[in-house]
């Protein structure tokens, strides 16, 4: 599993709004480990891919762009960060 992030500069209410009209569209099943951290001037999106070459060709892909703008969020600052060595969570899920 690899990790990346995606940061989103700009009024975090508005972007998590954004955010939001983003997810209705991605299928569930097609997600991983996502998760979508609020700062004081912006948002960070934390996802995973199976690989870092499809990382790097899910953060070029132009449909996954155009889903952004059409729901709102500007151009991200995209960070490749590592293959996961571990992963644990509760059971408990905020959404």
């Amino acid at each position: 599993m690899y990790l990346g992030k995606y940061e989103f500069e700009g009024d975090t209410n508005d972007l998590v709004k954004a955010y939001d009209r983003l997810m209705t569209g991605i299928p569930q099943e097609s997600i991983g480990f996502h998760i979508c951290v609020k700062r004081d001037d912006g948002i960070t999106i934390y996802d995973t891919c199976p690989t870092a070459e499809v990382f790097a060709a899910t953060a070029r892909d132009p449909l996954l762009r155009d889903a952004m703008v059409g729901a709102g969020l500007p151009e991200p600052r995209v960070t490749p960060l590592g293959e996961a060595h571990s992963a644990r969570a509760s059971a408990t899920l905020v959404t």
